[in-house]
């Protein structure tokens, strides 16, 4: 079946490509497996070397790089260049880090010599979605590739230029061909490489149904996986919080990348006092969001990425409305050509709601009233979820307290949730599994082994 790249705003097919046949995924599982016995044996500074190269291109490229990912799932240009910019401090960072972060630990024992290692294990499988085209690869691509392994990337079927510009990418910076293949191929196959031998892990950013699928597999072949699986990010405003600071973090913290990202803020939790208030500032501020053409540098938003989403994402609004929900703003198609939609906020959400219950992803703002700080914990672990959330205070240590008891992987005091590669970044519950950036990232994939000396 051919993969297609759309644009979202204009529906314009730009370009299609052959999915790999069968042969051509063998070559290219023969071209990581030979490549691996190789790359394993290369020093950090070999690997360091190549590493910066590469950020130096990503930041030569980052407009071109940008456009491209722009044009194939509709983030305004602006956030796409500077998700490449970030890529490109990912490669510094583990350039200057990972020797370090892998370096033998001495453990004393009785023995002469007690020792682990942090020794690379393979190929890895990524499986990536197309929210955040180059940044969701990069951030396993990267610390695989400094820990000695090579990669295999199937990416969403809707973002195949960008697969093959981090190819690109990887290939001029020096790295030989299999340190990073890209396999442009549909959900179908990624079964039989799963069970593939030669490949010895995979790691997974998308939906629930696609990580049960892979950690199924996995679970059955007995290869590790990482596993991150979306969110329903708490947004908590408590009572001394200063509307002037929070609105901004609030507006970002949903509306960037048009609401499609796993760490947005999707349910904010306000104290009554300031419930009213906050209500009506933000919908000043999503009524004021600039919504149009992503290539636009003005543009504040762009279009959801395609029809099928849009529409499933105003069906959860519409039901939570007619289940007693109140619609603020938005909750409607804009235009007639493309996949937008207005940002959209509903209030007074409740249990069993589905706005309560599901993820949006996409602009929607879900708003929950709450009294006391127990009141508001409890509804922040309301959900299957647990990726990020954030509280906003005056009261530092309080929040502290409150960020000890919510049930997620990270908690972002007085500002909105993001990943940053000196943190690790990974979710609990229905959120998933393992952690990428960091150290932690980097000790994923490697054969932590114990060496002992008599």
């Amino acid at each position: 079946m051919p993969i297609q790249s759309k644009n979202p705003a204009t529906d314009e097919v730009l370009e299609t490509f052959d999915e790999l046949s069968d042969e051509q995924i063998e070559e290219k599982l023969v071209t990581a497996d030979e490549t691996f016995k190789s790359w394993r044996q290369t020093s950090f500074a070999e690997r360091a070397e190549k590493m910066k190269k590469l950020g130096e291109i990503l930041r030569e490229r980052a407009a071109d790089y940008g456009r491209l990912a722009s044009l194939e799932m509709g983030k305004p240009i602006t956030q796409a260049t500077a998700e490449v910019e970030k890529c490109a401090g990912l490669c510094d960072f583990y350039a200057e880090q990972a020797e370090a972060f892998l370096a033998p630990e001495i453990v004393k024992t009785e023995n002469s010599e007690s020792y682990v290692r942090f020794d690379p294990i393979g190929a890895v499988l990524a499986v990536m979605p197309w929210n955040y085209p180059f940044w969701q690869v990069f951030r396993f691509a990267v610390p695989a590739a400094m820990a000695g392994n090579v990669g295999l990337l199937k990416h969403a079927s809707n973002v195949p230029q960008c697969a093959l510009a981090i190819e690109e990418a990887f290939r001029d910076a020096g790295f030989s061909a299999g340190v990073f293949q890209t396999l442009l191929i549909g959900a179908r196959k990624v079964e039989p490489i799963l069970r593939d031998k030669r490949v010895r892990a995979a790691t997974l950013t998308g939906s629930e149904p696609a990580g049960a699928s892979v950690a199924s597999i996995c679970g059955q072949e007995i290869k590790k996986t990482v596993m991150e699986l979306g969110g329903s990010d708490p947004f908590i405003v408590r009572a001394d919080a200063d509307l002037d600071v929070v609105l901004p973090n609030a507006v970002t913290g949903r509306l960037q990348n048009a609401g499609q990202s796993c760490i947005c803020a999707k349910r904010f939790i306000v104290h009554s006092s300031l419930y009213e208030d906050f209500i009506a500032r933000l919908k000043e501020a999503f009524e004021k969001t600039k919504v149009g053409d992503q290539i636009d540098p003005t543009t504040e938003m762009g279009p959801i990425v395609d029809a099928k989403s849009r529409t499933e994402l105003l069906g959860l609004v519409h039901d939570t409305v007619a289940a007693g929900g109140r619609l603020v703003t938005g909750g409607e198609v804009i235009g007639e050509m493309g996949c937008f939609m207005q940002p959209t906020i509903v209030a007074d959400v409740a249990p069993g709601m589905r706005l309560w219950l599901e993820e949006t992803f996409g602009p929607v703002a879900t708003v929950i009233s709450f009294d006391t700080d127990d009141e508001a914990i409890e509804i922040a672990n309301a959900t299957d979820f647990g990726l990020g959330g954030s509280i906003h205070t005056a009261d530092i240590e309080t929040a502290k307290s409150m960020a000890a008891r919510i049930d997620s992987g990270a908690i972002f005091i007085n500002r909105f949730t993001a990943s940053d590669q000196r943190m690790p970044f990974g979710g609990v519950k229905r959120s998933g599994y393992g952690r990428e950036l960091s150290r932690d990232g980097i000790r994923e994939f490697v054969n932590v082994k114990t060496v002992v000396v008599k």
